[in-house]
């Protein structure tokens, strides 16, 4: 730095002296003239023919050619009779008996005193400089240290059953506040998984409790009551909850593996609308209700065609339960986006019981309980299905006055 100081103060000095040598040149000079410098201490004139003075200001009179720069050119020089470092620099003037150069030499004693100055302040600064930004630096990476520690401390402390704590958040909106936020982002959704693994689990032993407990009470009266008990009823009673059991286990089994895999597994590209009218011919041969498909068109995903066909099945068994005597199957196109609709003409689902209708073990009403041996999984497992093949559900009301459920998929 001192030395680009020095370099650009003696660069204008140079310039200046060019200038008043181009001046002097422009005035014209004579052979033994005296030249007038305002300062003899800070300013030097000679005029030259070859290397001959013959003419030049007082303080450097009698003396010989002290430099003799080239054209956009400048020296340092000194002479004898003035303290201090002079540049000079020469321009051509042109007279009836040949031409002239004219040297002006200019005092840059003041560029040496500016560079001392320079250095003398960056030895006292640089050392001064560096102790307030090393104590300004070690108190902000101490504050945010501190932060981060407070934070490490408030997770350690966070256990299973305490994920309603939060990490401090500072207010400033910097790297570490932002990390804070999103901690606290990720401990709401820690909290929020296991509030429904909680009432997932609670819900789930209530339902495999009950025909468990269904089964052992015939038993207990078979084993009380022997001569009284009718075996062919028993064996069917047993078969009858067996089977809701085994249902409500593969319901189970599925809903874990979809909250393992956020994708389905096995992709391919599957033809809806055929598994769409593959169930309604299975329903004609089972069912008295009648099946309209003609709303079904052609339409292809990609997905693991084995949980498509659990969609369809439960949306149709749902149908099942609550028509009166027709259910509407449809399979379409629009804008990239393939919907697969299942109406009927039931009692339908009210508009502020039909979010709820989709969670795990609801059952609105009787028409939905035990009895009819659903489990409260159907809808809830097509939300997941559809979820993991990047679609979403949503319930309505059909135009026959009934529930319209969409499944909405992007189209391959």
């Amino acid at each position: 730095m001192v030395s680009f100081v020095g370099r650009s103060l003696t660069a204008q000095g140079a310039d200046q002296a060019t200038v008043r040598a181009e001046q002097i040149a422009d005035d014209g000079v004579r052979d033994g003239a005296p030249i007038v410098v305002a300062d003899p201490e800070e300013q030097f004139v000679q005029v030259l023919r070859g290397s001959t003075v013959v003419a030049s200001s007082a303080n450097v009179a009698g003396l010989p050619a002290l430099a003799i720069p080239g054209p956009d050119d400048a020296v340092g020089v000194r002479i004898p009779t003035v303290a201090g470092p002079f540049i000079a620099a020469s321009a051509v003037a042109v007279g009836v008996d040949g031409p002239r150069t004219v040297v002006v030499g200019l005092n840059i004693d003041d560029v040496d005193d500016a560079r001392h100055l320079i250095a003398l302040a960056l030895l006292v600064a640089v050392p001064v400089l560096l102790v307030v930004v090393g104590l300004v630096t070690w108190r902000m990476v101490g504050r945010t240290l501190r932060l981060v520690e407070a934070m490490r401390e408030e997770v350690e402390r966070i256990s299973s059953t305490e994920l309603d704590r939060r990490v401090p958040t500072p207010l400033r909106d910097d790297e570490v506040g932002r990390l804070a936020r999103t901690m606290n982002r990720m401990l709401d959704r820690l909290e929020r998984g296991q509030e429904r693994q909680r009432r997932f689990i609670s819900d789930a032993s209530h339902e495999l409790r009950s025909p468990v407990a269904a089964i052992r009470q015939h038993a207990e009266v078979a084993v009380e009551h022997p001569d009284t008990t009718n075996l062919e009823e028993l064996a069917g009673v047993v078969l009858a909850e067996d089977t809701r059991l085994q249902g409500l286990v593969d319901d189970l089994l599925l809903l874990a593996r979809l909250g393992e895999n956020l994708r389905p597994t096995r992709s391919e590209e599957v033809d809806l609308d055929d598994v769409v009218l593959a169930e309604a011919g299975r329903l004609r041969g089972t069912t008295p209700l009648a099946v309209d498909t003609r709303g079904v068109s052609t339409a292809r995903i990609v997905g693991r065609r084995a949980d498509l066909e659990r969609i369809v099945r439960n949306l149709t068994e749902n149908a099942l339960h609550h028509a009166r005597a027709r259910i509407w199957l449809g399979v379409g196109t629009s804008d990239g986006t393939v919907a697969l609709t299942v109406d009927d003409d039931g009692p339908g689902i009210p508009s502020a019981d039909r979010e709820r209708a989709l969670e795990r073990f609801v059952r609105l009403d009787g028409a939905r309980g035990r009895a009819t041996g659903g489990t409260g999984l159907g809808l809830s497992i097509v939300r997941e299905v559809a979820l993991a093949h990047g679609g979403v559900v949503v319930l309505g009301r059909s135009p026959q006055g009934g529930l319209r459920a969409e499944v909405r998929f992007p189209a391959s």
